[in-house]
């Protein structure tokens, strides 16, 4: 795609692996080994999946506890700090965070410099509620060399209010660490309902999405696969990955040229057509928004 001589373009990473649940030394390790993977292959950003360090299908609460760590300050977010500041590389993960007596589904933003943000899950999927407290830390967006990245997880792609709060406070890209399963009525013949669902969020709100999912099955559980970047325009330019088998999707992300064309025509800018009087800027949300 021809671009425009000085357009900020980073190659996104998106890392759909295997994690085991119960194993997080080897579930670690193996990111590591895909890390270091993606970024040989020049990758800037990389994503990897929910939870990813802990697996996902816990047993009981006493299991789910013994596989999470503080955040900042564990062992999971301190070996990426340190691979990420080795390799100069940006790192959006899932993880299984404790705070005092409390468990989070997270993500943690990490670059060179160290940790940098952490979200916690806002929506909660199914059995995920007898062990995580609902998020408390809303949308983070965070300034980084590779751009604006905001980040939420999984389930929170159903709702539209998770892009347009990442996107009016100025994301580039939104990194989206998920454990997608099958859903009821799923068309065998037609990409998955997550992917359309990432698709139409990027393009009504002008964002990259780089969507890193896992592969495999934990006690009876299958997950999906088909990790995606999607660019602002709505459409894939890495992946889908396959339904089955780790692997890594590259995409080179043009951040200024979404930035031109968030300018559909001279009538219309999605962003800027909001009807804030009506609904208000950041929907309730406290946020601070940006010059988008």
């Amino acid at each position: 795609m021809a671009h425009d001589k000085g357009d900020r373009i980073v190659n996104v990473a998106c890392v759909q692996m295997r994690p085991e649940v119960g194993n997080k030394a080897k579930n670690v390790a193996r990111s590591i080994e895909c890390i270091e993977q993606a970024v040989g292959d020049g990758a800037q950003l990389v994503v990897l999946p929910e939870l990813c360090n802990s697996g996902y299908v816990f047993e009981n609460m006493e299991e789910a506890v013994a596989l999470s760590e503080p955040v900042p300050g564990g062992e999971s977010c301190n070996t990426w700090s340190g691979l990420a500041a080795k390799l100069n590389v940006h790192i959006v993960a899932g993880i299984n965070e404790r705070d005092g007596d409390d468990l989070f589904n997270s993500s943690v933003v990490i670059g060179p410099s160290g940790h940098l943000a952490t979200y916690r899950k806002v929506h909660l999927w199914n059995n995920e509620n007898l062990f995580f407290k609902p998020g408390n830390l809303g949308f983070p967006v965070v300034d980084t060399p590779v751009g604006k990245l905001g980040t939420f997880i999984c389930y929170d792609t159903w709702f539209s209010e998770s892009y347009r709060l990442c996107a009016v406070q100025g994301a580039d890209i939104i990194c989206l660490p998920t454990n997608w399963v099958p859903i009821p009525g799923q068309d065998p013949n037609r990409e998955a309902m997550a992917n359309i669902l990432c698709m139409a969020a990027a393009h009504t709100n002008g964002v990259f999405v780089a969507a890193a999912d896992r592969v495999g099955e934990e006690r009876g559980q299958p997950f999906i696969g088909q990790s995606l970047i999607v660019s602002h325009t709505g459409w894939p330019i890495g992946g889908p990955a396959s339904f089955d088998s780790e692997e890594i999707i590259h995409a080179n992300c043009n951040l200024d040229d979404a930035r031109r064309h968030g300018v559909w025509n001279k009538h219309n800018r999605v962003l800027h057509d909001r009807r804030t009087d009506i609904y208000g800027e950041t929907l309730g949300a406290d946020v601070t928004p940006s010059d988008y």
